[in-house]
């Protein structure tokens, strides 16, 4: 049964935002009280955090669809609805998320780092809230917004300071075990170590961790063996451990291929370049190993390298090794940049920025494109003609008419607010002339020309009184 898994694809979908009501008050003598439903809840986020205390993705391997609460509708009497749960999951420290294309979203190191994955759904107004001097008794309310839903796929990177690279059966899990507490599976064939140990050293007043990474064979850039699969666990390291094993039993193998071929795969996978690198002599406690390190140890040193013998059975050099290690870990630590307090940086937009832009596409369709337009879309409800008609004035005072005007639309053309994928799409019709159509000479406006009806009205009763005062007098006695 698998135990370790470094990467998951997840399915996230945020929860939707509960819709608002649409209420008036009732009570004896008051039939019409006015507007009272209440507001929609928030949809709830799906969130990621670091937890020290899980070190595998193990369960999202196995349930990979999370999806957060929704938010409840709101009631009558004012009542809001509640807030969607957020779901917040767990992951390990060193979780890299990413898009289905590959780019990074988040680098989630340090205990409690978060991350929303996914945003939950705005809560629609009740038509209390949209109650103004204008529409005293809104018969409408709006919708909830949906959840962001989509893929993203977690990749574990082990966080350590060493890491032990080599080939199969070189000698690394026998020698975290001994420089560590760690417990790893000691055989005597070929890809015992399947997943990552970590072991925790302490060398003077220094503690660093270290990992144990499975064994690389050439093509393991490319995939071949385990090797492009936890090639990943060593990027974070800030030293790199050739563990050369000098008593094979293979003929067609010695140390210095094996540490050839293992830094042709570091630099094909890439951004290894600068890790500094030890070399460790393994299981010189064998004659024939001993021999072997003497031999190839002036060719090591030529090249650069700082070489340790070791021997795990009879923890012959370890000292020095886990001593050395520990020097090359603080100074990695001392140089890196201390890390400060996450500054909020706040940007406000441009009081004339509407936000939206207006561009026709091949179809001869006016695709308006922006973050209100398109939610205000997706909170109304098209069933009900005063909510449509509320929508067409919150888009008139954004300005979007006049840009489709300046665009060149036309009355009788297709208007699309939306994604490609998902938009509406409606003929338009402008809701205001254009005004020089309707202009006569200067000075004269043939608006004016036609009483409004109110005014007709007005005038209408006044004449009425008017002849029936000139009836009475006209039968007064003298």
């Amino acid at each position: 049964m698998t135990t370790f898994v470094d990467r998951v694809e997840l399915h996230v979908a945020a929860g939707n935002g509960g819709h608002g009501c649409a209420s008036v008050h009732r009570e004896k003598f008051k039939p019409l009280g006015g507007p009272d439903g209440g507001n929609g809840g928030r949809g709830g986020d799906v969130i990621l955090v670091v937890d020290q205390s899980v070190t595998t993705l193990l369960d999202y391997h196995h349930s990979p669809h999370r999806k957060a609460t929704n938010g409840k509708p709101g009631e009558g009497g004012n009542r809001s609805g509640k807030d969607g749960g957020d779901l917040v999951l767990p992951v390990p420290d060193g979780t890299v998320v990413l898009d289905k294309k590959g780019e990074v979203l988040a680098d989630l190191v340090g205990e409690g780092t978060t991350f929303v994955a996914s945003q939950g759904g705005r809560g629609g107004l009740g038509n209390a809230a949209l109650a103004s001097a204008r529409r005293k008794a809104p018969g409408f309310a709006l919708l909830g917004e949906p959840g962001d839903s989509g893929d993203v796929v977690l990749e574990l990177k082990t966080v350590a300071d060493v890491a032990l690279v080599g080939f199969p059966s070189a000698g690394k899990s026998s020698l975290i075990s001994v420089l560590s507490a760690a417990k790893p599976k000691i055989a005597d064939y070929p890809f015992t170590t399947l997943v990552p140990n970590l072991g925790v050293v302490t060398a003077g007043s220094t503690v660093y961790t270290i990992a144990d990474v499975p064994g690389l064979i050439p093509g393991a850039s490319q995939g071949k063996g385990l090797g492009l699969e936890f090639l990943r666990h060593v990027e974070r390291c800030s030293v790199l451990v050739h563990v050369l094993d000098t008593a094979t039993l293979e003929s067609d193998r010695d140390p210095l291929s094996d540490l050839d071929q293992i830094e042709a795969e570091l630099a094909e996978y890439g951004g290894l370049e600068d890790r500094p690198r030890l070399v460790v002599l393994n299981k010189v406690d064998i004659p024939d190993g001993k021999d072997l390190a003497d031999i190839i140890r002036p060719e090591l040193e030529s090249r650069g390298y700082q070489i340790f013998e070791v021997s795990a059975v009879s923890r012959l050099g370890l000292k020095e090794l886990s001593f050395a290690l520990a020097g090359i870990v603080a100074e990695a630590r001392a140089a890196k940049p201390k890390e400060e307090a996450t500054r909020v940086v706040i940007r406000p937009k441009a009081v004339d920025d509407a936000g939206f832009t207006v561009v026709p596409d091949e179809d001869g369709i006016f695709r308006v494109r922006g973050e209100k337009p398109e939610r205000w879309v997706r909170q109304t409800d098209f069933n009900n003609d005063e909510a449509v008609g509320y929508l067409a004035d919150r888009l008139n005072r954004l300005g979007v008419e006049d840009a489709l005007l300046k665009a060149g639309a036309r009355a009788g053309d297709g208007v699309a607010i939306g994604s490609d994928e998902d938009s509406v799409v409606f003929d338009w019709e402008p809701t205001l002339a254009a005004g020089a159509e309707m202009l006569g000479r200067r000075g004269e406006d043939h608006r004016m020309e036609e009483p409004r009806p109110a005014a007709q009205r007005r005038r209408d009763r006044a004449d009425s009184r008017d002849d029936a005062d000139q009836e009475f007098d006209e039968f007064k006695p003298f």
